[in-house]
């Protein structure tokens, strides 16, 4: 059972920044896909980063340029960078794990899901 735990959500003004991360205890999280997926109120879940084993990274055109995904191998998490950020991405933020060593922005590639972390921005 692998289980992935997520922090680091909460309220930011628009523009601000916030840092999610994702712990994976005894997933080999840095050979397999990791990616990040947001879902708001009324709106279809949406994948919106990830990152393979080979570490390739592919995000949403919604977040492309103000989002970075990156592993962090000295504390073993996943970790998402939010920058520039805007009222629409208000949303639970979840972290999710794949048995796949390559990523797609699909949410039925992933196995495995954490609870989620709320980001509200105003």
């Amino acid at each position: 059972h692998v289980q992935l735990v997520e922090s680091g959500g909460g309220s930011v003004q628009a523009g601000g920044s916030l840092r999610l991360s994702c712990a994976a205890p005894g997933y080999t999280y840095d050979t397999y896909c990791m990616g990040w997926f947001r879902q708001a109120p009324g709106k279809e879940r949406e994948v919106i980063a990830a990152i393979s084993g080979g570490e390739r990274t592919k995000y949403a055109a919604s977040v492309k340029g103000r989002f970075t995904v990156y592993k962090d191998n000295a504390k073993n998490t996943l970790v998402l960078q939010m920058n520039s950020l805007k009222s629409e991405d208000t949303a639970m933020y979840v972290c999710a794990a794949s048995d796949s060593v390559t990523c797609i922005l699909d949410p039925g590639w992933y196995e495995y899901w954490g609870q989620g972390t709320q980001v509200t921005v105003s």
